[in-house]
């Protein structure tokens, strides 16, 4: 008998998880699992097959729906089985990188305490100093700068100052 509970997450190296993501956990499995197994009958199963089992869960009668498996499909336990073999396998192969995105304490807010006023350091007076004034006073004017060669010969920038529209 297959059981979907916390004793499996404990068998698969799971048991040190938070209450609250071993119950997310197992619910996923079982929906992962009720997925798979799903899609496996479902590829066996003729148009006729397929719109018979759905009444049964459109009416979300479990109990006829099981019935008729076990009429269409003896082995759909051995379906089952196999399945979940296979997504326990998987489950414990990725069990050390799901405990590594766990938080340690879920559980716990972090938050962070405010500073007090008094701890905040105030902001101190930044010094500048006045650009030197040259001979002529504050603005010196500067001899033209030569411009550098262009990368490319045959090309000469415009004369003058150009207007974009």
């Amino acid at each position: 008998m297959i059981k979907i509970d916390t004793a499996l997450l404990d068998e698969i190296g799971l048991s040190s998880l938070p209450t609250n993501e071993k119950d997310s956990l197992l619910k996923h499995i079982y929906e992962t699992l009720e997925m798979r197994v799903g899609m496996r009958l479902a590829d066996q199963m003729s148009n006729q097959q397929l719109d018979e089992f759905e009444q049964y869960f459109e009416a979300k009668d479990d109990a006829g729906a099981f019935k008729w498996l076990e009429t269409n499909f003896p082995n759909y336990k051995d379906i089952v089985q196999e399945e979940f073999d296979k997504l326990k396998a998987e489950v414990a192969q990725s069990a050390p990188q799901i405990l590594a995105n766990v938080p340690t304490q879920p559980d716990a807010v972090q938050l962070t305490q405010p500073q007090p006023v008094e701890a905040i350091p105030a902001p101190q007076p930044q010094q500048y100093q006045s650009p030197p004034i040259g001979p002529a006073g504050p603005y010196t004017p500067q001899p033209p700068t030569q411009t550098p060669p262009s990368p490319y010969p045959d090309h000469q920038p415009p004369a003058g100052p150009q207007q974009y529209n």
